[in-house]
Formats: C-alpha cells, structure tokens, sequence
C-alpha cells in the first residue's frame, strides 16, 4: 500500500497531515493532489523522515547532491556535507558516490539524515561491473535491478531511474548529433551499454518490475533525464523532447499502479526558453511534479555556476517548477566540498524563494520583516529575517561602525538614521 494508494481511497496519512502544516494548505487539498500524481512526498516505508511535499500549490524544494568521486573518497567529508545541507535547510539529499565502498556510504548518509535521501541506482551497478569486468558495457541486465532493490532495502526515499533513454531516443540523437555531447552520467553508461549490445533499455523494457519494486518500499521514482542538455546550443533538442514524450507515457502507467512520480528536467537552457520547457513538461506529463536540474543558464561562468543556477532557479521556480537540485561553485570543476555544498544550496534557495514569490506562493512576508527592521535599524532583528542569519552577522562583525546603530557602508550619513532622526519625527506643520 502506497501513499499514493490510501489518498485514493480517501485516508489522509500523517505524512499528508505533516506536509499540509508545514505549508499551510489544506489536508484535503494535499490528499487530492497525491491521488492525482501532482504532488509526491518521498518517504520509504523503512525510513521515518522529515515530511518533505513537492508539487503544484507548494513551496518550491531544494535539493543537495552529495558522494564520492573515483578521485576524491572521504566518507568523514561527505558526512560533513551532509550535516551542512541539513544546517542551511536544504529540503532533501542524494547521494551520488561512485567511489568507496558505495553501501558503506551510503548506508552512513541514511543513517544520520532526517531528510529524504535520493539516489541513482545505475551508478552502482555500473559502478560494481566496471570494478569487476573493466566496462559498463558487459553489466547484467538484472544488475541495476538488484541495485534498485538493494537501496530500496536501505531505505532510499527517492531514486533516479534511467528508464526513458530508449532507442527511439537514441535514434533522435544519433541523427541530430550535439554541440555539447550527452553529459548525463547515468544517460551516458545506459546509452553505451544498449548500443554495445544491441538491446533495449532494460528499465524500459521492464519497466512493470521496477513499479513492483517502488510501490512495495513506497519510494518516489524521480524519472531521470538521459538526454538533458550539457550547453546552451543543444537545449530544448529533439532527443531530449523524445525522451520527454517516454517520460510523459512512464508517468501514466506509474499512476495506474499507484507508484509516485517526480520528472526531472533539462540542465543547460537559456533563461527564455524555461516557461516553455516547463509548461511542456507539465502538458506531455500530466502535471507531474517538475524536478529541475539546475538549471544552468549560460555556460561561460565556471566558479559562478551557483550563481548562474540560482537566475535559472528563480525563473523555473516562477514559471512552475516544483523541485531545484543545487549547482554549486564546483560544478565542471571539481568535486564539491563543504563550504561549495554550503554555497550552492543558498543561492538555490534564495531563487527558489524569489521565483516562489513571482507564482504566489508566498507575498514577500519575509521581505516586509526585514524592511521594517531595516528602518528601526533592529540588527537582530535583520539577522532573524535573514537567509542565512550567521553570515550576515560575521559581515557587520568583521567591520564594526563607531556608531552601533549603523554600517560600515554609509557609517554617520546612514540615510536611514538621517530619515529616522529629521524626516519622522518633524511636524506637519514643516509641509503645510
């Protein structure tokens, strides 16, 4: 029995329950929304977690990725950045190591979250074949099954699955071709393993034995993007509208089982073109919720992708996207380590907040706290109203003004001083 099973029938779980509180929405309204498949809240049947809803009507999400690299393994960093996204509130964790001891890690980011954890089964089983026979390519068909079932076990709340990277999709790539190239890791070891043996997509082709195993576990199927745009010049291409397409089928039969569904979206996009993707994506698939990869706006900024990421979150979170994945100051870099998992969240999070600001989600009620501080000069108050109130304050702290009511910026001309001091408190008699 799955969430998505008891709100057809009309019970409301505590998890409904929770995620309706913390939104403040109705109870009925998130019952309804899980019973249609436009809201999903991941939460394995083996895992107690902080209720995290992602969908129409709701606060825009923000995960952060975590894992090793076949370069950089230090399972006490990747605790570390675990423990960092959970401090800067990011919503939910993945964890994507492809090197160590993948169960090892794993199990240990389980173990100390209270988020829910997503992962990309694919990873280890191509990960396991490459360490044993020396290529993806010679993988069993049933390897990345037993992956999925394996975390699932553990209690993986979320997973990528690489169903949609079929050989129709292919086909479209293939004739086309890329500036970029096919940059998805997973979408790359599927892509390479069905052209060496001329087969079909095995998450495809049985795709009913992977809903067998997410509705037992109740974990949410984040329907991954192997055709996703690496640059600018290849977005909103054929291959990856094909695959979209698959994706839109895959959520249906989804549905029909009672198995819940994210979809993820492109990564490389101009800004003009995000609404369009979004409502496309939210048209073939049913209003599914939107998972966005990013999304990278232009590809010139390495060491400002955070920065580049959050103009594209604001612009996906306003047009309609439900879910962001951080980009952090690492990306096309390197792998990412504490304080660049610290960095990127915050600037997702901030636009996700400005882009949930646009859609109505919320009216800037922060906003007006921290204007009113601003104007009382209340520094506490400032810093509680803050993103990220610890660095606002080490700021003022490093500089501190002769005078405690101002900044270093403008110190005795603070034109808000000025205001407070002469504008305010003059009589109407002075205009009059």
């Amino acid at each position: 029995m799955t969430q998505m099973d008891d709100a057809r029938k009309g019970i409301i779980t505590e998890q409904m329950k929770a995620v309706a509180k913390i939104e403040n929405v109705d109870e009925e309204f998130i019952r309804k929304s899980v019973a249609q498949g436009t809201i999903a809240i991941p939460n394995n049947v083996g895992r107690d977690v902080k209720p995290v809803g992602i969908g129409a009507g709701l606060r825009t999400k923000v995960n952060a990725t975590i894992g090793t690299s076949t370069d950089i393994n230090d399972m006490d960093m990747e605790v570390k950045k675990a423990m960092i996204a959970m401090e800067n509130k990011a919503d939910t964790l993945m964890e994507l190591s492809v090197g160590g001891d993948l169960d090892a890690i794993r199990r240990k980011i389980l173990s100390i979250s209270d988020l829910p954890v997503g992962s990309v089964p694919l990873y280890q089983a191509s990960i396991e074949c490459i360490r044993e026979h020396g290529a993806a390519i010679y993988m069993e068909e049933d390897a990345v099954f037993k992956a999925i079932e394996k975390q699932a076990k553990d209690g993986i709340d979320f997973m990528a699955i690489h169903c949609s990277v079929n050989k129709e999709t292919l086909k479209r790539l293939k004739r086309q071709g890329r500036e970029g190239g096919l940059v998805s890791r997973g979408g790359a070891f599927m892509s390479a393993w069905m052209v060496h043996n001329e087969v079909e997509n095995p998450l495809y082709k049985n795709y009913e034995y992977v809903l067998d195993i997410a509705k037992e576990y109740d974990f949410v199927i984040s329907l991954a993007n192997g055709m996703r745009a690496g640059a600018i010049a290849d977005s909103t291409d054929r291959a990856q509208v094909q695959e979209l397409i698959i994706l839109g089928e895959l959520v249906d039969r989804a549905r029909e089982r009672g198995v819940q569904t994210i979809v993820e979206g492109p990564g490389h996009i101009p800004l003009k073109e995000i609404a369009t993707n979004v409502m496309v994506q939210k048209k073939l698939c049913n209003n599914a919720p939107f998972y966005m990869l990013g999304p990278i706006v232009t590809d010139i900024a390495p060491a400002y992708d955070h920065i580049v990421s959050s103009i594209g979150a604001a612009q996906s979170a306003s047009a309609g996207a439900d879910f962001i994945c951080y980009v952090t100051p690492a990306e096309h870099l390197a792998l990412p380590g504490p304080e660049d998992v610290k960095e990127g969240l915050i600037a997702s999070r901030i636009g996700a907040y400005v882009g949930d600001m646009a859609k109505g989600i919320h009216n800037g009620e922060l906003d007006l706290v921290m204007a009113n501080a601003r104007k009382k000069l209340d520094w506490e108050g400032q810093y509680a109203a803050a993103i990220c109130p610890a660095d606002a304050r080490a700021i003022r702290d490093a500089k501190p003004p002769e005078d405690p009511d101002t900044c270093t910026m403008c110190g005795s001309y603070c034109a808000v001083k000025l205001v407070n001091e002469w504008l305010d408190d003059a009589s109407q008699d002075v205009f009059d």
